[in-house]
This record gives structure tokens, sequence and C-alpha cells, in this order.
């Protein structure tokens, strides 16, 4: 009985999203394979944040279809108990004089040719929506009203539930050691559980895909970036009716979010600390860094000058060269579909990436074209790189 038309290794909120995906387009036999326990991995550490604004216009697609679940989430997967846990409380962006404000404009302007609806604000109306920030120095405002933030886990937990109503078996605290492949085609995965056939897998392994590479000898470029999220604990209320909000100014690159009462969720939207290897358990926060970003801070948001930290976590990004995922097939292997290297982006697309890579596997036309997404874009020099450089805003 360890025969399967599909196996799915990863059940993180990607790799639940594929395996509802695949149940919901009728694949047959679906088997789920997770090291841990569903969604507990680099999910559980993602600050939630839900906006379609990329200066790379294939995200854009992705987002929207993603946002479209997450505002009926429930609806979406027939199951009333369902909840993306989203709070819809739209999505600044500014930029002062200087580098970053043609690359906003132009990641405006592609957002409203998709048919989404952003709009250019003063400063006096920036303040309206976010009381407890300046914005005395911005050259450009762009808010986008439907956007907001939600629960990663929550949504992996509800993929995974409705997938399993569908059929789909998931196997948790099992570990996969090697891909099976002969002959250029797969043929299933050797674990710590036994072995598991099936002619197609999905590897949506996250910081760990460079097992891949190990198993099939195809590089794969992607590194292991430590990130830091903050929760301060400001003197003024940052309420959920406040927006989202991504500093293109600070030297961060930062964005905030509510927390709740008084706290503000923040985080640098650069490059993170390069991990040796793979490693998702909670790092050092050392308070020089916390005293340097509570500094950038206190220059958007004056009151939180002696906010202090209420409390702090760390997240393991998947980063490509380029910042962007590796979706679809492999060259050369038969069999062998891949979602990795989603560099801070995976929860607000997983809805959209999950879909697509379910159609890819089953053959079917993708809702967006996954050509600018292949590996060999690396080696073509057809890189994703977004025009607001490296780092998460993409």
């Amino acid at each position: 009985m360890n025969h399967y038309d599909v196996i799915v290794i990863g059940a993180g909120v990607i790799g639940s999203s594929v395996a509802y995906h695949l149940a919901r387009f009728g694949a047959g036999r679906v088997l789920v394979l997770d090291r841990t326990q569903v969604g507990a991995g680099t999910t559980s550490q993602s600050s939630g944040i839900l906006r379609t604004h990329y200066s790379v216009i294939e995200n854009v697609e992705l987002a929207l279809a993603s946002w479209r679940v997450f505002q009926d989430f429930a609806g979406y997967l027939e199951d009333d108990e369902a909840s993306a846990g989203l709070v819809k409380c739209g999505y600044l962006i500014a930029s002062p004089e200087g580098p970053k404000l043609d690359a906003l404009r132009s990641a405006l302007a592609g957002q409203r040719a998709k048919g989404i609806t952003v709009q250019e604000l003063d400063a006096a109306q920036a303040v309206s929506l976010l009381p407890i920030a300046r914005f005395d120095d911005a050259a450009l405002i762009g808010f986008e009203p439907e956007a907001g933030f939600a629960d990663a886990y929550l949504t992996a937990t509800g993929f995974a539930r409705a997938a399993r109503r569908r059929g789909v078996k998931i196997i948790e605290g099992v570990e996969v050691q090697r891909l099976l492949h002969a002959d250029g085609r797969v043929s299933g995965v050797e674990t710590s559980q036994g072995t598991f056939h099936a002619g197609t897998v999905i590897s949506t392994q996250n910081i760990w895909a460079r097992d891949i590479e190990r198993w099939t000898g195809i590089a794969t470029p992607v590194a292991a970036e430590r990130h830091t999220v903050l929760a301060l604990q400001g003197p003024q209320p940052y309420t959920f009716q406040m927006p989202v909000y991504k500093d293109l100014g600070s030297p961060g690159m930062l964005y905030c979010r509510s927390y709740g009462g008084t706290q503000m969720l923040v985080s640098e939207g650069l490059a993170g600390e390069t991990l040796p290897e793979p490693d998702n358990q909670q790092g050092p926060v050392p308070m020089d860094y916390v005293a340097e970003v509570g500094a950038q801070v206190a220059e958007r948001f004056p009151s939180f000058e002696t906010a202090g930290l209420a409390s702090s976590w760390t997240g393991v990004y998947d980063v490509t060269p380029d910042w962007n995922p590796v979706l679809g097939r492999l060259p050369g292997l038969q069999g062998l579909v891949v979602g990795y290297g989603f560099s801070g982006h995976g929860f607000k697309l997983s809805p959209g990436i999950g879909r697509v890579l379910a159609q890819e596997a089953l053959g079917l036309p993708t809702d967006v074209p996954l050509a600018p997404y292949a590996l060999q874009r690396f080696a073509a020099g057809a890189l994703l790189t977004g025009r607001y450089g490296v780092g998460a805003v993409s």
C-alpha cells in the first residue's frame, strides 16, 4: 500500500497548499511527508504580511490570485471552520527622493495595469491612515486597500485539513532520506519510515531544498538566511485598523504592522545572516541590533523612541540569488516538480503557488507561466531581481 500517484515533501504552508490543490484537481492517491508537523517549520515564523505590491510583475499575478483566496478562505476550502486569521488593514509604502522612487512609481503602475486598486496619497492622507507615523520626507506614498496580514500557521493547517478531507494522507515526523530515480525518471522516496513509490514527487522543502542537489546532482542555488522580527511596545496604539507600512527610506527598508494594542511588529527587508547549514532553530537577538532597528523605527514613529522590546524571534528564509523562487520541473529528471527559494514571499503567495505547482505536476495549464521561475534562468542570466534591490520586498 506504499504506492501513490503523487508524493509531496514538506507540509509547510506551500506543501499543504500543493496537497490541497492536487486533491481539488483530482490527483488520485496523494501522500505528504513532513519532518516535523504541519506548519511547524519556517511557516510558523512568518510575520504574515499580505500584499500584491511587487516590482517583479510576475509576483503580482501570484499575489493577486492568493489574495482572492485569503479573502474567502473558508469558502475556498468549503470548510466553514477554516480561518486564515485575515486582518484587512491595507498596505502603505513610501519613498523619499532617491534611488527607490522610480522603482516605487513603476511598481504602482504595474499593479494598476493588473486591475489592482492602488492610491497615491499626500502626507496628510497618509497620516490619517497611520497617525503614529510621520511622512514629511515622502516624495511618493502608495496605498493598497486590499491588503493586510494573516496567520501562516492557521493557513497551513487549514489547507492540510481540507486536503485530508479530500483523501490526502499526511505523515508527520518522517524524514525523507533519498529521492528514488533511474533512467531519468522519479520513482519515489526512501524515508525513515520506509520506501514510498510514486511517479511524481513535488519538493516544497524550503531551507532544506539543497537535499535536491544531493539526491540528483542538479544544482540547487538556495541558501538559508536568518532574519529577526521584533515586537516593540510603544506608548501609542498601533491598531488593527492601521495599515501595514513599508518604509523604503529607512536604511533597513523596514516593514511594520500592528501586533495588537500598543505593540508593533517590525523587521528589516534586507539580506540576513547566511547560515552554513539549514537550521530553523531560534537564533540570538543582540541588544545592539534591537537598538539599531529601534532607532530606525523612531525616525518614522517618533513616539516609539521610548518603546521597549516586548518579544522577538528569528525566522529563516530560503533565498535564491535573485530573491525569487524556483518553480516547476527540473531539467533531465521526469516526474520531479519543485518549489523552493521563496525568499520571504512564501506565505503571501502560498495559495497561488500551491495551485500552479499542482497544475504543473498534473499536466494542466498553469494559471501563470512558470518559465520566468525556471531553474535555467540563473545560467541564462534572466534573473527576476526586483528594482528595490536585494531583499524581501522584491
